[in-house]
């Protein structure tokens, strides 16, 4: 067999290299559109050991690690996967959002902006595209390699592309699927014309069906006849003036039974034919004049077939009648390479059933998950960037009667994973705040000691001794490191305080401000208010910063493109209505200002044009969001209501979360007690 390699392919050992097979169990952080008797009905199946209720899944991540993750559970499962990989080194993870109306100055219209992609997505951009087409025909090998061992036996992958790499992702496809198990290269015209100077115009995108094995479902698709073939083929009227075709009503080969019987004087056996249809329901059809006889001696009678009849043109691998989404369509997300439902619709349709299961690893604006959502599949979709997320959560959420889904990522287990393997090295090279770098010794400090360090080094800070829960300084604030595998809570602050306070006064290395930076991957929902509080005692300046997910990225790391940002703050009103009833009203949103351009910063009049979204779980029980009330702005309507009420069934002391999204699709989360 003819094989494409390329500089990556083989090891120095001469073997291939294999996908990353990190197997991680996943973290729901989200339950959406789920109501009180189907979460008590899914707590109550979960406490007693039983078999949950299926949940379809909404994952943010990078799919080298989400991939092997879904393996365990759902290898040999997944009954259809399609995927739209970028393929064109020109593209990136940019994104148009909007800044909505100020509700202070209703003249002033709203305006779009270009969101750049992140630096994890810039990452993820080098990962594909860093060694030119030699690292993107290593990724595509091995997510089509993964992706396979995912797919049921009667299972079906499709892949669309363009003329970039086409063919080259063709001979991948060929090598882990079999060449036997091409199906089909389907040829979708995107749109009707393209001005090129010195080439034949670009207007279409190539679609690759492959199957797993030689029996893959499939189930015929019909559309509509072309004009032309009607003029040509439905050529007859009756004298009812009904239009009709002429079908054959023979077949080749003879037949011993009733189909190869004379009918009308006619032996088609001795003309080597059988009929369609039995004699006597020939006659039948004669009789309610569905034979059309010849006027020329010695022709073929034949079936007529009338044109509202027709079952319609099964389908080829030329696909013309579906276009590219306009500028003004109401299904444009803001996403350039968003495909038109209809393309999606009849892919899902071809190759699976009700109930079936679904996955696509680039999500994007959520266009398989909302059209799968639609016909009744269940699904799977993940995606590296926040802002696809958010938009595909918003997308279902407009989906009338959308079943519950879960927001899930891999969390703390990917970043223990991370810690390990990182830091379980011999040694470790740090760079302190005088720019200067020392060897650090796994022998003299734990893997959480170089963790430590190595994130201080990031975030410019010089490590401390002589403390455990204050790590660092910079520019005279102290410095606390959060654990990867748990999030920062009071009871940290609260440490933090009171070692700070002891900390003063003490030595060479004692606190020279009243301030501490503390670092954290995750922060628990009620931090903020506590956290205040017990600030203001101790007469700190506190400043949250999240440890951005970047640092887990080699690349990222030795090319400096590591920032930290502090946490946005949510404040919100409590007002309560008799007899158990809730009202909740935004007052307040602060977003840090460091990812956001500063025309954009200038947009902004009023905090509330920060928000996208925002939801509320009324009755948290410190576990998993559970969305039971969301508002959100959407491409008809850009206002947005900052008032949420609620009434209790019982009286009680109730946890209450309210979830902000902001345009940008980082999300804040706040905790209230209410007591009604």
């Amino acid at each position: 067999m003819v094989e494409l390699t390329w500089d990556g392919k083989y090891d120095a050992n001469g073997k291939k290299v294999a996908p990353l097979r990190l197997k991680l169990p996943f973290q729901t952080v989200e339950t959406v559109n789920e109501s009180a008797q189907e979460r008590q009905m899914a707590l109550d199946m979960f406490t007693t050991g039983g078999p949950t209720e299926w949940r379809n899944r909404l994952i943010w991540g990078d799919k080298k690690y989400v991939l092997p993750a879904l393996l365990d559970e759902f290898g040999g499962e997944v009954n259809l996967i399609y995927i739209d990989p970028p393929f064109n080194v020109g593209a990136d993870f940019s994104f148009t959002t909007s800044i909505p109306e100020s509700p202070d100055d209703e003249d002033t219209p709203a305006r779009s902006f270009v969101k750049e992609p992140s630096i994890l997505e810039q990452k993820a951009y080098r990962d594909t595209w860093g060694r030119g087409l030699d690292s993107y025909l290593q990724w595509f090998y091995e997510t089509v390699t993964l992706l396979r061992e995912l797919l049921h036996e009667t299972g079906s992958l499709y892949v669309h592309l363009d003329y970039h790499v086409g063919h080259y992702s063709k001979a991948i496809l060929d090598e882990v699927f079999g060449i036997e198990n091409m199906r089909n290269e389907v040829i979708w015209q995107r749109t009707n014309a393209h001005a090129s100077l010195d080439r034949f115009g670009p207007i279409h995108d190539t679609i690759y069906y492959y199957a797993k094995s030689g029996k893959p479902k499939y189930n015929d698709i019909r559309t509509e006849y072309r004009e032309d073939y009607l003029k040509t083929f439905v050529d007859r009227e009756d004298s009812a003036g009904r239009r009709f075709m002429r079908v054959p009503l023979t077949a080749k080969g003879t037949r011993n039974g009733e189909t190869g019987q004379p009918f009308r004087g006619i032996d088609i056996t001795a003309k080597g034919l059988h009929w369609k249809y039995k004699v006597s329901t020939l006659e039948d059809l004669d009789k309610q004049g569905r034979i059309y006889w010849p006027e020329k001696e010695g022709g073929m009678p034949r079936l007529v077939v009338y044109e509202e009849d027709l079952p319609g043109m099964p389908l080829q691998d030329i696909w013309v009648d579906i276009r590219a989404i306009h500028n003004m369509s109401q299904e444009r997300l803001g996403y350039d390479t968003q495909k038109p439902e209809a393309l999606l619709e009849r892919v899902i349709r071809a190759s699976s059933n009700e109930g079936d299961l679904v996955l696509d690893c680039f999500c994007g604006s959520g266009t398989t998950a909302a059209v799968a959502e639609k016909l009744g599949r269940r699904w799977i979709t993940c995606d590296l960037g926040r802002f696809a997320i958010h938009t595909t959560r918003k997308r279902l959420l407009a989906i009338p009667n959308v079943k519950p889904f879960v927001v899930q990522n891999l969390g703390k287990y990917e970043r223990q994973a991370w810690q390990k393997a990182e830091f379980a090295n011999s040694e470790l090279r740090i760079a302190n705040s005088e720019a200067e770098s020392s060897v650090i010794r796994n022998s003299q400090f734990t893997i959480h000691q170089a963790y430590i360090h190595f994130i201080l080094s990031l975030y410019h800070a010089r490590p401390l001794t002589g403390y455990v829960w204050l790590h660092g300084v910079r520019n005279g604030r102290m410095v606390h490191v959060g654990a990867v595998d748990a999030p920062i809570s009071p009871g940290d602050v609260t440490q933090i305080a009171l070692e700070f306070r002891k900390a003063v006064g003490s030595g060479q290395d004692a606190p020279t401000v009243n301030a501490v930076d503390i670092l954290g991957w995750d922060f628990a929902f009620e931090l903020n208010e506590v956290a205040k509080q017990q600030a203001t005692l101790a007469n700190l300046n506190v400043r949250f910063v999240r440890i951005p997910r970047e640092v887990l990225e080699k690349k990222a790391v030795e090319q400096g493109d590591i920032k930290f940002f502090e946490l946005a703050a949510l404040a919100v009103d409590v007002a309560q209505r008799r007899p158990r009833g809730v009202t909740l009203r935004l007052t307040d949103f602060v977003i840090p200002p460091d990812d956001v351009p500063a025309d954009v910063q200038a947009a902004i009049t009023h905090w509330s044009q920060w928000i996208d979204y925002w939801a509320v779980d009324w009755d948290n029980h410190d576990d998993t969001f559970h969305n039971m009330w969301q508002t959100y702005r959407t491409r008809k309507d850009k206002t947005l209501s900052l008032e949420a009420a609620h009434t209790y069934d019982a009286p009680g002391e109730y946890r209450v979360m309210v979830k902000v999204i902001d345009i940008l699709g980082n999300d804040t989360t706040k905790t209230i007690k209410i007591v009604v």
